[in-house]
């Protein structure tokens, strides 16, 4: 009984001795975390203002609330009585576990600062990495995130991204379309060439310069085909390589040109 008072007394010393540094941290860190969130939405409504670059924007926001968030943290720790000399051991030592267990993720980081380092893309470019295509979201400290045409958002790990091979469909200001289209042996190959000409030199989108490109590309088992090149603005690629698509096959039919496709005579022997 004596030891039960005892245990007790000394319990209830405890909590008399670090109740108010125990309250007093919790009350730092729900402020604390209240204050770094409305910084966070200050900053964002600096950055968009003062025109920061959209693709630097959400990286920059994601890494100065994660610092701040450790330093509060580390604050907190040391007003309840945390040595921090045993702390910083104890942090080190798990570092470096954490960073070998965690290895691909810091690689992504890695790949995130050299993103936006060198900037081989910015948000709202079209790009494909890894596989996938779609136009550029936003990028983040460990992934860029995509959103392609049919409207799925594709999260691509930027380790990859930086590392492998990339392709950036809009950074430059035009494009060239390439189609083909295919006619019989029989038919006229410059009437052919004349109503293509006529419907793209009909197009506005078409740019004169780069001139277009009409060639006779192969001679192939059922077809001859040609090559067409148009130079088009970036915005404009999707639209004018389905619109001419669509209107060369009906100029074809209204000027009587065939349009060939694979056939085959089966012959049947009996002995």
């Amino acid at each position: 009984m004596e030891k039960l008072n005892a245990y007790s007394d000394k319990a209830i010393e405890m909590i008399m001795a670090y109740a108010p540094q125990l309250l007093l941290a919790i009350v730092v860190l729900i402020i604390g975390l209240w204050i770094i969130k409305g910084f966070t939405k200050q900053l964002k409504r600096i950055l968009e203002k003062r025109n920061v670059d959209e693709s630097l924007r959400p990286f920059l926001l994601s890494l100065i609330s994660a610092v701040l968030k450790i330093l509060l943290v580390i604050s907190v720790m040391q007003m309840v009585g945390v040595a921090m000399t045993s702390f910083v051991a104890i942090l080190a030592a798990a570092g470096l576990a954490i960073g070998m267990a965690l290895s691909g993720t810091l690689q992504n980081f890695a790949g995130g600062v050299m993103i936006l380092i060198l900037k081989p893309f910015k948000v709202g470019d079209f790009i494909e990495s890894s596989g996938h295509g779609g136009v550029v979201k936003e990028i983040q400290i460990f992934h860029t995130i995509l959103e392609t045409p049919d409207g799925r958002t594709i999260i691509l790990p930027n380790a990859p991204v930086s590392n492998g091979a990339l392709v950036n469909k809009t950074t430059k200001p035009v494009r060239r379309v390439d189609l083909t289209f295919g006619i019989g042996y029989d038919d006229d190959i410059d009437k052919a060439r004349k109503v293509i000409h006529d419907y793209v030199e009909s197009d506005s989108r078409v740019l004169k310069d780069p001139a277009h490109q009409i060639l006779v590309s192969e001679l192939a088992d059922s077809s001859v085909n040609f090559a067409v090149r148009l130079w088009v603005n970036t915005g404009d690629y999707w639209a004018v390589m389905f619109d001419t698509t669509e209107n060369i096959k009906k100029a074809f039919d209204k000027n009587k040109i065939s349009i060939p496709f694979p056939q085959r005579d089966v012959h049947l022997l009996k002995n």
